[in-house]
């Protein structure tokens, strides 16, 4: 049975990356009250890097108990519930799991999945190793964005049911190891539009599949 074993807010902070320090809500702190989850994500929760984070389509951030246990195990150390910035730690999640479209109920909330977490220097910064960013990507444990379907209340130690998606749609680990692919083929990127996918991916796919095409045209005869 899966539940939520964290919630986790962050206030924005200085985090020194490289040469420069940057404002980040990357640090998240477990909280104990029931919080309020709206189609912008949890009610105090930090965003501060909105290009590339945030947003309806990338409300929440979801990590699961048994990746958590995975990396604990990898690195040798105890990992607390927010370290990687998600706002809910679940219990029986597994990233490997997981397709763009499963939905979740948690408390009075119900999430949609959208994107698979591709890491940057600040998650590197905020571990303090320079070299984190392809340790993750080479774990291929990269949790999951989600948008907010009904918005509400969620506590800790809420049940969460979890809703396969029926229709065409991509694993969360082939969308992260597809991003990483400079030569993705038309068929994928096809299968990544047909997925109710976040804004953010969407337009990198649609990028990428007119590329394709344009590639298509020019070698024709």
């Amino acid at each position: 049975m899966m539940r939520l074993i964290s919630l986790n807010i962050g206030r924005a902070q200085p985090l020194a990356n490289g040469k420069k320090v940057e404002m980040t809500g990357i640090f998240k702190d477990p909280v104990a009250a029931p919080t309020r989850v709206t189609r912008l994500g949890l009610s105090g929760d930090a965003v501060v890097d909105t290009k590339n984070h945030g947003g309806v389509d990338q409300a929440v951030y979801v990590y699961g108990r048994p990746d958590y246990a995975w990396w604990s195990a990898t690195l040798g150390a105890d990992l607390e519930p927010g370290t990687f910035g998600e706002n809910m730690t679940i219990e029986g999640l597994e990233s490997v799991a997981l397709s763009v479209g499963d939905r979740l109920r948690v408390g009075d909330v119900v999430l949609e999945m959208t994107a698979a977490r591709i890491p940057c220097s600040t998650l590197a910064a905020r571990m303090g190793d320079p070299t984190f960013v392809k340790r993750f990507r080479a774990a291929e444990r990269p949790g999951v964005y989600c948008r907010v379907i009904e918005e509400g209340e969620v506590s800790v130690g809420a049940a969460v049911e979890f809703m396969p998606y029926t229709g065409e749609t991509v694993s969360i680990v082939e969308m992260f190891q597809e991003w990483y692919n400079p030569r993705q083929s038309e068929a994928s990127i096809r299968r990544h539009l047909a997925a109710p996918i976040a804004s953010r991916a969407r337009a990198e796919q649609e990028e990428r599949l007119a590329k394709r095409l344009a590639e298509r045209v020019g070698s024709s005869p």
